[in-house]
């Protein structure tokens, strides 16, 4: 009821000071279109500042989540001092920003203040300066009313432009619906012709390039390989070699020229969901999402509780599961905080095991693990997924030794692609030079080498004498 009768005052106090001295009314329309025109003045810079603010504001909440959930590593490397420094450092780009503000923000309300002091010393001169007979009652009514109709379009104009300075948070958001999406098929395939597959896990690169954007320079340069099926590969190459790129033109994250054929068919006739739920990957840092065991596991609820558990058991974490309060419905926090490194990976290989894939891409899985449980995953797949094709980007070089064959990248171009024994053999090769120059363990990785070909060699006889 108040509202709605605030709402009415200026309409009230306009014929209020109208009718005791029409000639207020010039000054009235003049003060109305003045406080219009400084609040475009006002809103031209203050709505800049204020996104310039939003986004000074949000390195400051980034350092601060980062820094609390590295605070153990940060106290073991008394990296204190530096973090502090960061911090302070985002912290002043946005005080300034916020300074700014508020400077501008008091600068407006400064000017309005002056307009309507401007505004009522006219309104009072015009009543001393014209002869008008009206009694003294009236003309302190006619100037109060004058002052709360100033106070009024006051207010009015300060909420106004708070709001639109507000709206920029919504800008920010909004902008996010405007960003380009992936590129959808024109024409997706029939679902019954995708329901087994892959069914083999041969992929083919013919002649690709991809680049993370239409400006920057392509990471890889017109590849092309062949990997059979059930064959394992690793994927080897100094920084910046195109490791990563390789798996993420396979999973068609970026644009790209060429074709990639999984089962002789084209990954671009594929819709991209289906196209990235057929391909396991277990990634160097553990993926885990806040919810329960149940959910990490299987996300879409495809799978009964008794495969859940029987996956844990596999990878030796259901007695650890079963001991949790709620089972399979224990909460897990952001991350997978309340798990060790290594049974957060150890959940992601259930994960992997569930979904059954013919493809598995690995990303150095037990880099950051114990020997313990790098031992329990490399013996999981390879029983698990001995059927399977299996792609290791590797940075350490004996994890990939015992590979049917490794992939030798350099500067986005395939340099060698054979044998591990083989490519240390090659004197002049690019692989031989990058063991070389490792250092240590160099009889170490080849003898795995010699004994994983020795067993490959042995594997051809037998299938070349049970086909005679």
């Amino acid at each position: 009821m108040c509202r709605r009768e605030s709402s009415k005052l200026p309409h009230r106090m306009y014929p209020v000071v109208a009718v005791v001295n029409p000639s207020v009314l010039v000054p009235t329309f003049f003060i109305t279109f003045l406080f219009y025109y400084l609040r475009k003045m006002y809103l031209s810079t203050s709505k800049s500042v204020k996104r310039l603010e939003s986004v000074a504001r949000s390195p400051v909440f980034a350092h601060l989540g980062a820094s609390l959930q590295g605070l153990t590593t940060i106290r073991a490397f008394q990296a204190q001092q530096i973090l502090t420094q960061e911090f302070d450092y985002h912290q002043d780009i946005h005080s300034s920003a916020w300074y700014m503000y508020l400077s501008t923000s008091r600068a407006f309300g400064f000017w309005l203040d002056l307009v309507c002091l401007l505004y009522i010393t006219t309104v009072v001169l015009g009543f001393l300066i014209t002869d008008l007979d009206v009694y003294g009652g009236v003309v302190g009514l006619s100037i109060t009313q004058a002052m709360g109709l100033t106070g009024m379009l006051q207010f009015g104009m300060r909420q106004s432009a708070e709001l639109e300075n507000i709206m920029t948070s919504v800008e920010r958001v909004l902008q996010y619906s405007s960003l380009d999406g992936e590129l959808s098929i024109e024409e997706p395939l029939d679902q019954s012709m995708l329901e087994k597959w892959p069914s083999k896990g041969r992929i083919e690169f013919q002649q690709v390039s991809m680049q993370y954007s239409p400006h920057l320079p392509r990471v890889l340069k017109n590849i092309s390989f062949l990997i059979m099926p059930q064959e394992k590969v690793g994927i080897v190459g100094r920084t910046g070699a195109g490791k990563s790129s390789l798996i993420s033109a396979l999973f068609r994250l970026h644009t790209m020229e060429g074709v990639i054929l999984i089962d002789d068919l084209a990954t671009d006739t594929v819709a991209l969901d289906i196209l990235r739920t057929n391909i396991s990957i277990i990634p160097q840092e553990p993926v885990l999402f806040s919810g329960s065991v149940r959910t990490n596991l299987d996300p879409f609820q495809q799978y009964s509780d008794d495969q859940l558990w029987n996956t844990l058991a596999e990878v030796e974490l259901k007695d650890t599961v079963r001991e949790l309060a709620g089972g399979l419905d224990w909460q897990l926090v952001e991350g997978g905080g309340n798990f060790s490194v290594g049974q957060r990976q150890l959940v992601c290989l259930a994960r992997a095991i569930l979904r059954n894939n013919h493809i598995l891409v690995l990303d150095e899985a037990t880099a950051n693990v114990d020997p313990q449980t790098d031992a329990l995953i490399q013996s999981t797949i390879r029983r698990r997924f001995a059927d399977c094709t299996v792609l290791t980007i590797a940075h350490r070089l004996h994890t990939v030794m015992d590979s049917d064959r490794l992939m030798v990248l350099d500067s986005g171009v395939l340099v060698e692609f054979d044998h591990p024994w083989k490519l240390l053999n090659n004197k002049n090769g690019f692989f031989y030079s990058m063991v070389r120059e490792s250092g240590h363990g160099r009889a170490e990785l080849f003898q795995i080498a010699a004994e994983n070909y020795q067993r490959v060699q042995q594997k051809e006889e037998l299938l070349q004498s049970e086909e005679l």
